[in-house]
């Protein structure tokens, strides 16, 4: 085995390291701040706007991502170009480029499948905890920040660990529009140097690392938030 294109491709690996990060944290983030209404509406309704959210939650986790991406990217995406006053605009700069779509597939997928998590997440909070807030008079949204969301979020902090990594797995499928995270700058580097197995070991290793600090992250914050007895 031969090493030695990794000085000359090592600034491309950075730069792709850092697309992976921002496309993996923006999408956990943008996903999440979604995935927890989802996840809430289906348990305190109205029925209606639950149904709604139970079917989201269906239909992006019944589909493939790949599918996801291609629909916004090669599906909406080719129709902005054909649209005069989108070309005019300040979107335009932004709408051209493959990573708002793969963000917003990604954040998509993320608030499908975590917004599932978050609803058991909900239900799993015993009553009684809740009970006690409102015979102490507490809002609804103060009950809400202080006590059915966190306790919610420490029951399923070891589950939203291996989603998070499932989602780090995943951001390969973004070079398939291409953005050039880890794995389209291993592409580049396989095509150029006809190098098949390095560069594949290489990238492997980078997402092994990724995969342990996030599940280290996590077991830290296991450790730091406090268990209910």
């Amino acid at each position: 085995m031969r090493w030695d294109w990794i000085p000359t491709y090592f600034p491309d690996f950075v730069d792709g390291l850092i697309i992976t990060l921002q496309l993996l944290s923006m999408s956990i983030i943008i996903g999440m701040c979604f995935a927890i209404p989802i996840g809430l509406v289906q348990v305190t309704g109205p029925r209606w706007l639950g149904r709604i959210a139970q079917g989201f939650c269906t239909v992006v986790r019944g589909t493939p991502l790949l599918i996801q991406l291609w629909l916004l990217y090669y599906g909406i995406g080719s129709l902005f170009p054909s649209i005069p006053w989108i070309r005019e605009s300040w979107m335009w700069p932004y709408l051209r480029d493959a990573f708002p779509y793969a963000l917003l597939a990604f954040s998509i997928s993320v608030a499908g499948y975590e917004g599932e998590v978050m609803r058991g997440a909900f239900k799993s909070v015993p009553k009684g905890e809740l009970e006690a807030a409102r015979s102490f008079g507490m809002s609804r949204f103060t009950i809400l920040r202080r006590i059915w969301l966190p306790r919610a979020l420490q029951n399923v902090l070891p589950t939203l660990a291996g989603e998070f990594v499932l989602t780090l797995k995943s951001t390969p499928l973004a070079a398939t529009i291409t953005v050039f995270d880890v794995y389209g700058v291993g592409t580049v580097v396989r095509q150029e140097t006809y190098r098949i197995y390095e560069p594949l070991l290489f990238i492997a290793g980078i997402y092994i690392v990724l995969t342990g600090i996030i599940v280290l992250f996590f077991r830290w914050l296991e450790n730091r938030v406090p268990r209910a007895v």
